[in-house]
């Protein structure tokens, strides 16, 4: 969704995402990218994820109640775009979880036609974690190159379309619940100890890609698909993990062997997402590298 007005001959523009985007405190605060929290709740209580909440906090606490969670209000996206209003900004870039599994993007939508005088352009990333955040991060690289906002954009939705995205867990019993299962079926397989890879289609929903028998294999076959998916060109891979630091940690050490990767992150997910996947994720997202200077 974008929004058009006169031509501005020096725009001040801010890159806006949320919290599922998953992105380092250190890269937020360097590239000085605007992060909306989406919120954990509990019948008691509600946190903003990543702010007031940990992961590990979500998951200690989920044999005693498992929370919902939900989007960030219309008020605190506007409270958001009056500062940038106040802070001068003539241009603003948001990108969001993908609008298959939240209503995060359609919600920024709504509130941005209430600011005429700002260009505000808004994207579905169709992905998480750092299927988002990899092209957020490009997009506030290519800030520092260039002031002209379309080429900006464009470098967000180019890097969108590229990412590949593949994660297991180890139960399918959270996504159940929470109601993202999309098109994952897996309820026999559990039975039989079946693990899918889970990737996500160009609606932006979860997808079976692949199936395996057991924990080991299907870490196994995640390192298989970075492999195989990295054999040519040039890559900036995020290895994600959701209460599976070990396994996270020993698959990083494998993936820092392959030759063709330039840039490798290694991040824990939201407590948002780990509300919807559980205890034991692990996921790798890989971006293809692009030449920002063209």
């Amino acid at each position: 969704m974008e929004q058009t007005s006169s031509p501005i001959t020096d725009p001040k523009i801010a890159i806006v995402t949320d919290s599922t985007s998953d992105l380092a405190p250190e890269m937020i605060k360097e590239f000085g990218i605007e992060i909306l929290p989406l919120h954990v709740v509990y019948k008691d209580r509600e946190y903003l994820d990543g702010v007031t909440i940990s992961p590990d906090q979500v998951y200690n606490n989920m044999e005693i109640e498992v929370p919902t969670t939900s989007l960030p209000s219309p008020a605190e996206i506007a409270n958001l775009f009056n500062r940038l209003k106040d802070e001068k900004f003539t241009h603003i870039l948001c990108m969001h979880i993908s609008s298959g599994l939240s209503g995060t993007y359609e919600t920024v939508c709504q509130v941005a036609q209430d600011y005429k005088e700002m260009v505000i352009e808004v994207l579905d990333s169709k992905a998480l974690s750092m299927g988002l955040g990899f092209p957020v991060l490009e997009a506030a690289r290519k800030l520092r190159i260039t002031k002209d906002f379309k080429s900006v954009v464009n470098v967000a939705e180019g890097v969108s379309k590229q990412i590949k995205l593949f994660f297991v867990l180890s139960t399918l019993e959270y996504l159940k619940r929470g109601g993202r299962i999309g098109y994952v079926s897996g309820t026999i397989g559990e039975l039989l100890n079946i693990k899918p890879i889970i990737s996500v289609n160009l609606e932006g929903k979860y997808i079976t890609s692949a199936k395996v028998r057991g924990r080991d294999q299907s870490l196994k076959k995640l390192l298989d698909i970075l492999i195989e998916s990295t054999q040519e060109g040039q890559y900036n891979v995020a290895i994600v993990h959701g209460g599976a630091e070990q396994e996270g940690r020993k698959l990083w050490q494998s993936a820092r062997q392959l030759p063709n990767i330039k840039e490798l992150l290694f991040n824990q997910i939201s407590p948002v997402m780990g509300v919807h996947t559980g205890p034991g994720l692990v996921g790798i997202i890989i971006s293809p590298v692009i030449d920002l200077s063209r």
